[in-house]
């Protein structure tokens, strides 16, 4: 058996979780589907919940608790809260446990920051009113989503067929929450294979998650790009930063929010708890001015500025951001021909 295909046997068998669902039934190992409470916070006066009015309803008319029952087998009934907001809920459905090549069926704790941070953005400017955007990695689509409340067009894309189907589930679930113009397309983007991606065979089977000339000349036009959860293996960055290159030196200027947890492991070689994936990643990203510098010797190069997660309301309600998340606003600088 060869090293690569020990490797990835043992990637299938080793079942991760996601902290994001400690709170989910015991015994459940999915899928399951979860509903994620969306309020207005409190205190902010930008936030003008005028523009989602539809969107932000009442809470008592939003509320949408399941039945429970105490220890003696008696109902339940959940308690009005005094301080009335404006929320609604989104249903996504994910896995409880996953081998690490599909926790794409998870919900990550990035991924509700970022959704955070689209939120924000969506009720206090008109920088997401009408764009066409892309999320990389989309997982559950939670945070594409959310986005296409306000876009034009957002694809969903990743990679394999049940992370997909699980996605395109979830677009099922939340559609009313779209707007009404809006086109949501749930696509195969597999970042190690060349860019643009072949368009959609004669097979009906094969055409599902392909791509449509049209679609992809869209693309080109996206000056949206989200991701999140994306960073933990040097592969898989690699990969990432390969096809971004792609992706953004093509078309329109185009801007990424990308949303990570740094996640530290024991290493003998340093003997010390690290955050390698963390370095790696860090190491494709040069500071603004630095970029400045070398645009005179023509190198292209990617443009990383890190947002303060602490001055991000959280809208998504009931979980821990951690200590360990963060955001990234990254463009790519083409260089000078």
């Amino acid at each position: 058996m060869k090293g690569g295909d020990s490797k990835k046997d043992k990637e299938e068998q080793q079942q991760v979780m996601s902290e994001v669902h400690l709170g989910c039934p015991p015994g459940i190992s999915g899928p399951h589907i979860s509903r994620f409470i969306i309020s207005l916070p409190a205190g902010i006066p930008e936030v003008e919940s005028s523009r989602f009015h539809e969107l932000f309803k009442e809470e008592e008319a939003c509320t949408d608790q399941d039945i429970s029952f105490d220890e003696d087998g008696d109902l339940v009934l959940p308690r009005r809260r005094r301080n009335s907001r404006r929320c609604f809920t989104m249903k996504i459905q994910h896995n409880i446990t996953s081998s690490i090549p599909s926790v794409g069926l998870q919900v990550w704790r990035a991924e509700l920051v970022l959704s955070d941070f689209v939120l924000h953005k969506m009720c206090t400017t008109t920088d997401f009113d009408g764009i066409v955007s892309l999320e990389l990695g989309a997982g559950t689509g939670l945070a594409g989503m959310l986005l296409a409340h306000a876009a034009k067009t957002v694809f969903l894309t990743d990679h394999g067929d049940k992370i997909l189907e699980n996605c395109v589930k979830n677009v099922q679930l939340n559609s009313g929450v779209f707007n009404c113009q809006a086109a949501v397309h749930v696509r195969e983007l597999d970042w190690v294979q060349p860019w643009p991606p072949k368009v959609g065979l004669d097979l009906v089977s094969q055409e599902r998650y392909s791509w449509s000339l049209s679609e992809l000349e869209e693309v080109q036009k996206a000056s949206l790009l989200v991701a999140a959860d994306v960073i933990y293996s040097d592969d898989l960055t690699d990969a990432l930063f390969g096809i971004l290159e792609r992706l953004m030196s093509q078309g329109s200027e185009k801007v990424l929010y990308l949303a990570l947890e740094k996640r530290y492991n024991f290493s003998l070689e340093d003997l010390d708890v690290v955050a390698n994936g963390y370095s790696h990643f860090r190491s494709y990203l040069r500071e603004d001015d630095e970029c400045e510098g070398l645009e005179h010797r023509s190198l292209p190069c990617f443009m990383g500025r890190r947002i303060n997660v602490a001055e991000i309301p959280q809208y998504v309600g009931e979980y821990d951001r951690g200590k360990d998340a963060e955001l990234w606003q990254i463009r790519y600088n083409k260089g000078k021909l």
